[in-house]
């Protein structure tokens, strides 16, 4: 009977893991189960009471099930990590973000944006939220912005026109086809999100679940994170 491994992912890498994921299963005879959300949807969820071998989350949330006991000791690996990025439709005039103070413009002048709700707990969402606060323009901007569901992507609502600008790690808005990537927040609005993989504890396929963590970190998978827009570690 083929083994399946119980995964809790983050949505940021999903792409790369996807792709990568036939080929350690091959290797391995096994079948990859992956539950896909936002890093604190999954960290909410193992503190309900679920349970997976293998969890790939953001430096935070990996932090805090360590901290709770969760995650076998020294099985924690950095695998790569994301930048938050602006897009547009693809063939859109390109405003300027190249500073502070030109972002600020471009969103002021945008007829309406999308960026993942904080409330759904992803990181790109939460920092933009702050940063709009920080800025001074929360009220307004939050007034034109449409929020997807929950893991889902802002860039869909380039595609339907009903919004000008989307904000969210790099890799989920190169999941979109027909939108461009305009860059990254400018200056010290930079952010960057790192994703880490871990062992549960409690896993009884704890030798397949660090196999997998081995298999990412090789140079073959570097490339493929990198080519859906991580940085591979």
């Amino acid at each position: 009977m083929t083994t399946e491994l119980n995964v809790f992912s983050t949505i940021a890498v999903q792409p790369a893991v996807e792709s990568l994921a036939p080929s350690f299963e091959t290797a391995h005879d096994c079948r990859l189960v992956v539950t896909w959300n936002t890093a604190p949807a999954l960290v909410k969820r193992l503190q309900a009471g679920e349970m997976a071998d293998l969890l790939i989350l953001n430096r935070a949330g990996m932090d805090t099930m360590i901290s709770d006991g969760r995650v076998a000791p020294g099985t924690d690996v950095t695998l790569a990590s994301s930048a938050t990025a602006i897009a547009i439709r693809a063939g859109a005039p390109r405003p300027d973000i190249s500073t502070p103070d030109a972002l600020v413009r471009t969103l002021r002048a945008a007829r309406a944006i999308s960026y993942t709700d904080p409330a759904a707990g992803g990181a790109s969402g939460i920092y933009f939220a702050k940063l709009l606060d920080r800025l001074g323009i929360a009220a307004e901007i939050n007034a034109k912005t449409k929020f997807p569901p929950p893991a889902g992507l802002s860039g869909q609502f380039l595609v339907s026109g009903e919004a000008e600008l989307a904000v969210q790690q790099k890799p989920e808005l190169l999941q979109v086809p027909g939108i461009e990537i305009l860059g990254p927040l400018p200056g010290e609005l930079h952010m960057v999100t790192t994703f880490v993989a871990g062992v549960e504890t409690a896993s009884a396929k704890a030798a397949m679940a660090r196999a997998l963590i081995d298999f990412l970190c090789t140079p073959p998978a570097a490339e493929v994170f990198r080519a859906k827009g991580l940085d591979p570690a």
